[in-house]
């Protein structure tokens, strides 16, 4: 039976009509939802990076980006410092980056560990402002003493050494004893979370023996001679003379850009006089007095 062209042209003309293009509402961020209802501002801040974003690869973000611009710490942060689902996948300071930085495309696990802890100090001085409130051991004597560490005042180390090619997270340093050529590479938040996932396994299954050095030059540790199986390179991490592996940590870590989590402090009991290192303590985020 031949169709009926007439009342099947009738349906479809009286169908509504869509128009060809749709214009959406703009997405209003909750900052500036936050100034529309009551006239506030989050502050924004300007984060200098150690790295200078020399180390990361041309597509990256922060390639060749000297800083970046965080929003100022506000209580959906302390939220995720409190979360316990974060803190038991230890993923915990990536989302609280995460959510404070205004560039949204950089993932903050991509980020080195030095222009990680830049940011992560910068954060918690908007949050909670620069005094950070410690307890030292004299290295002489023994005694406890508080200490007040100012965040403002921390130096940053550049990254010194030019990587072996542009935009590659990627070094080279010769070991004095073996005269082997390493290619290493400075760890990221990924490799943090990873190493503290990996050791938190091992405490579940009874292992407790701590093998800190050789899994950090695990992570770190490219190629030797050219040689890029992990399982050779497990190999010689292992059975590395300390000369070797000593020169190679020591070399890494005065040459990784970030910041010197290190000052000055004088002994109220004794009078000593010592550069000690600033612990990262439960009270970073959480100090007992504000």
């Amino acid at each position: 039976m031949p169709e009926d062209r007439t009342e099947r042209n009738q349906v479809f003309a009286s169908a509504p009509q869509q128009p060809q293009h749709q214009s959406h509402p703009p997405v209003v961020s909750a900052a500036d939802k936050l100034k529309a209802d009551f006239g506030l501002d989050v502050p924004v801040d300007i984060v200098p990076l150690p790295s200078c974003g020399r180390a990361y690869p041309l597509e990256f973000p922060l390639h060749n980006v000297d800083s970046v611009e965080i929003r100022a710490m506000t209580a959906r942060e302390e939220d995720i410092l409190t979360s316990r689902a974060l803190l038991k996948k230890g993923t915990v300071i990536s989302e609280l980056i995460k959510s404070c930085l205004v560039n949204k495309a950089v993932d903050p696990k991509d980020l080195l560990v030095g222009d990680r802890n830049a940011v992560m100090v910068a954060i918690r001085v908007t949050g909670y402002g620069p005094d950070y409130d410690v307890e030292l051991e004299c290295g002489e004597c023994g005694s406890k003493a508080s200490k007040t560490f100012n965040l403002g005042e921390l130096s940053i180390r550049r990254l010194g050494i030019d990587p072996v090619a542009e935009g590659m997270n990627l070094f080279e340093y010769k070991l004095p004893m073996t005269k082997k050529v390493v290619r290493f590479r400075f760890l990221t938040g990924r490799d943090e979370e990873e190493i503290l996932a990996t050791s938190e396994k091992q405490k579940k299954l009874g292992l407790g023996n701590d093998s800190s050095v050789t899994t950090n030059l695990l992570y770190s540790i490219v190629s030797i001679d050219g040689i890029d199986d992990r399982a050779k390179i497990a190999g010689f991490v292992r059975n590395m003379l300390a000369r070797d592996s000593l020169a190679l940590r020591n070399y890494i870590k005065n040459n990784e850009p970030g910041i010197i989590m290190r000052q000055e402090v004088t002994c109220p009991s004794c009078g000593n006089s010592e550069e000690a290192a600033m612990p990262l303590s439960t009270n970073f985020f959480w100090p007992d007095s504000l």
